[in-house]
């Protein structure tokens, strides 16, 4: 059942909670994803399966939440997460993070790292507006962006979609790789080497950038950005059992 969190913005979040035992496992879904994605969806039958709590939710413009996708941006995402992991959630979390998710995630470990038990991200795209976005933009994209306050980029998964001056502009104030990145509790980042939206490289960079003593890199050759093959979705699972072991 849908249930929803009003948050202190305003935004109304819809969530999916399964009561089970800590810590808590968290998904966070990435850019224009909803918690009906495969992998929200199978991490759920897999808390339930070993009565693990859980919970699934839609940033603001996203699925069953309130507002626009493109009013929305990363700072606004992630006090959705906070909003979310505040209210909702009994003690430490493990946050399980897709694409934006990871950045997300990354941001909630650096703001409050004491309601993290652990952090597995899946192509973890930290950074993605300034490192990917901005530079995949033309100098007329650039402009218009600029002039109009949003650009249309292809998706591969549906209708172009808008790409804001806000989200770029925001996106630099919430930049996790340009300083310090401690995070003190076990970390596992799992990529797909075959992955078009999430270069390798970039989870590379991760590893090398974050500080922390528990903290691997899994590389699954030939797997896409979806990650969501059954052999996929088990080493996620496999992952959270590793975190929630430690």
């Amino acid at each position: 059942m849908t249930d929803y969190l009003e948050t202190p913005q305003g935004r109304r979040i819809a969530y999916h909670r399964v009561a089970g035992q800590g810590p808590c496992v968290v998904f966070l879904g990435g850019f224009r994803s909803d918690m009906q994605g495969t992998k929200a969806v199978w991490l759920e039958d897999w808390a339930r399966a070993r009565g693990q709590a859980f919970l699934r939710f839609d940033y603001s413009g996203h699925g069953q939440s309130s507002g626009a996708f493109e009013d929305g941006c990363i700072g606004d995402w992630f006090q959705d997460a906070q909003a979310v992991i505040g209210d909702l959630v009994e003690g430490p979390a493990v946050l399980v993070g897709s694409s934006m998710g990871g950045w997300i995630g990354l941001l909630l470990a650096r703001a409050m790292p004491e309601r993290m038990a652990g952090l597995v991200t899946v192509a973890a795209a930290p950074d993605f507006t300034e490192r990917g976005f901005w530079p995949g933009f033309s100098e007329a994209e650039r402009a218009a962006l600029l002039r109009d306050g949003r650009v249309l980029r292809p998706s591969d998964y549906g209708e172009p979609y808008v790409i804001t001056r806000r989200l770029i502009e925001d996106g630099r104030r919430h930049q996790v790789l340009a300083g310090p990145l401690h995070l003190p509790f076990p970390v596992r980042f799992l990529q797909g080497t075959a992955d078009e939206d999430v270069p390798m490289a970039w989870a590379l960079d991760l590893l090398d950038h974050a500080q922390g003593a528990d903290m691997r890199l899994t590389l699954v050759k030939g797997a896409d950005h979806r990650f969501s093959t059954a052999e996929c979705l088990d080493l996620i699972g496999a992952a959270v059992e590793q975190v929630l072991a430690r």
